[in-house]
C-alpha cells in the first residue's frame, strides 16, 4: 500500500515514531512523501533518504541524549547562567549536535541537501519568528532567494527541532543578507496533517500523533522558565486539539507516551523500550481496522457537504 507521512514534533518520544513504521513496514505501506516538526522532522528526513526502521532503531541506540542538550561553560552556573545564556543567545543550551548527528547520517545515503531528493519527497515545518511565518522547507526557500540545493536537510531538521528558549534559535542568512530567526515548527504547526491534502487522494495520509496528558492547570510555577515551558506546552496542546478533528483522527496512529516529556534527555533502558513498543503496537492496532475505501467515501461526502454548505449561505 503507498501512503503519505505525517510526524508530529515530540522531542525524544520520536523514538515511538520506529516502532510504528516497523509496524507499517511489516504490513508492507510504501512511502510516497514524507512530513514533519522537530522529532517528526528528523524521523520524516530518515525515511526520505532510504531509512528503513531497524537502521533507524540501530542508529538511535548510538546517540548520546545528553549531547542533544548541548551544555555550555554558562549552563554550569545555576539560575544565573541560564538567565545570561537566555538574554545573550535567547535560548538555554545550543542544537548543533542534532545537526552534526542527522549529517553523518544522511551522507551514508548521498543526502546532503533538498537538491538530492526527488521533488516533493519531504516536507520539513519551522518557523520563522523575525517575519512570523510558518516555513515550509524546501518549498517557501524562494522567498529568501535561496533553492533546494543551498539548504542542507540536517539544517532544516535543527532549525524544526529548535524549542523555544530551550534551545538557541537558528540565526539564519539568507542570499539578500537579511538575518532571520528560526525556531521549532510547532510553534506554527506541530502536526501539518493537512500538508498533503486534496479533494480526491490517491493513497491515504497517515498522521503519527502522540497522546499527551492534559496540562495540570494547577500546577504551580515557581521560576520563569517554568513558567515558559508551561506557556509553550499549553500552547502546542491547543494547537492539537484544534486540529484533531474526526476527519483527522481516523487517519492518525495515536500513540501513547506516558508521562515522558519531550525534553526528558536522559532516558532509562526501560523507556526507550515503552516508547518503541507503544507505537508498534498502537500502528499494528490502528491498521487492523483501517480501509481507504470507507475513509475515502466519507472525505468525498464531507467536501460536498462542505460546497452545499457555502454555496446555500
Amino acid at each position: 500500500m503507498k501512503a503519505d507521512a505525517v510526524f508530529e514534533g515530540g522531542g525524544v518520544r520520536g523514538i515511538a515514531f520506529i516502532g510504528a513504521v516497523q509496524a507499517m513496514e511489516e504490513e508492507k505501506v510504501e512511502w510516497q512523501r514524507l512530513a514533519g516538526t522537530s522529532a517528526g522532522a528528523v524521523i520524516a528526513a530518515l525515511l526520505a533518504s532510504g531509512y528503513k526502521s531497524h537502521e533507524i532503531r540501530d542508529r538511535m541506540s548510538d546517540i548520546n541524549f545528553s549531547k542533544l542538550r548541548g551544555r555550555t561553560i554558562l549552563n554550569r552556573i545555576p539560575i544565573f547562567g541560564i538567565l545570561l545564556e537566555l538574554m545573550i543567545h535567547l535560548g538555554i543550551y545550543k542544537n548543533d549536535y542534532l545537526e552534526t548527528w542527522m549529517d553523518s547520517l544522511l551522507s551514508e545515503k548521498g543526502i546532503k541537501t533538498f537538491a538530492d531528493l526527488p521533488d516533493g519527497k519531504l516536507k520539513i515545518i519551522a518557523s520563522d519568528v523575525s517575519n512570523g511565518q510558518m516555513l515550509i522547507f524546501p518549498d517557501d526557500l524562494e522567498r529568501y532567494g535561496m533553492t533546494p540545493a543551498d539548504l542542507k536537510v540536517s539544517t532544516a531538521v535543527m532549525m524544526s527541532a529548535s524549542l523555544p528558549f530551550f534551545f538557541r534559535p537558528v540565526i539564519w542568512k539568507s542570499k539578500d543578507h537579511n538575518k532571520s530567526y528560526i525556531l521549532d515548527g510547532g510553534l506554527l504547526s506541530n502536526f501539518p496533517i493537512w500538508i498533503f491534502d486534496t479533494d480526491n487522494p490517491r493513497f491515504p495520509t497517515f498522521g503519527f500523533h502522540f497522546v499527551k496528558e492534559e496540562v495540570n492547570i494547577g500546577a504551580v510555577i515557581p521560576t520563569p522558565i517554568h513558567l515558559f515551558k508551561n506557556i509553550f506546552k499549553t500552547m502546542l496542546q491547543a494547537h492539537d486539539l484544534r486540529y484533531m478533528n474526526e476527519e483527522t483522527i481516523e487517519r492518525t496512529i495515536q500513540i501513547p507516551t506516558g508521562t515522558i516529556n519531550a525534553t526528558d534527555f536522559v532516558l532509562y533502558g526501560d523507556e526507550t523500550d515503552f516508547l518503541y513498543k507503544s507505537g508498534y503496537t498502537s500502528a499494528k492496532e490502528f491498521l487492523s481496522s483501517w480501509d481507504f475505501g470507507q475513509y475515502k467515501e466519507k472525505r468525498m461526502q464531507r467536501v460536498k457537504n462542505k460546497r452545499y454548505k457555502n454555496e446555500t449561505r
